[in-house]
């Protein structure tokens, strides 16, 4: 069970990392010609804040559990990210866009399972 954990934690680390990154340097409409249509419905200034909430979430994943410092860090990360995800969700149906949808739910499962999964641990 912990390699199947790490390896959520490794996935949902580098998907929220290149995200992060990705809506902390582009503009909205390269964001948007680069699939990142859900932030469409939001101002700069809240996809700025989640680009944040996605790069701690992604050191969160890691670092706190691979270290032992502050290892409860990891699940609150990935219930965060189940927030985030919930968030994602709404957007792409409000856009009608089913497909990300489906992704964001993978996304969320994963996340869901990673906080129960170290939550449990601890």
């Amino acid at each position: 069970m912990d390699t199947f954990l790490w390896i959520l934690q490794g996935t949902l680390a580098a998907v929220f990392l290149g995200s992060g990154i990705a809506k902390s340097t582009m503009s909205r409409e390269r964001l948007i010609a680069t699939g990142q249509t859900g932030i469409a419905l939001f101002p700069m200034p809240v996809v700025r804040v989640t680009a944040g909430a996605e790069l701690l979430a992604a050191a969160g994943l890691l670092l706190p559990w691979a270290t032992g410092v502050v290892p409860w860090l990891t699940p609150l990360a990935a219930a965060g990210l189940c927030v985030v995800m919930v968030g994602a969700a709404w957007s792409h149906t409000r856009l009608r866009e089913p497909q990300n949808v489906a992704a964001n739910g993978l996304l969320f499962a994963a996340a869901l399972a990673v906080a129960i999964g170290r939550l449990a641990a601890l």
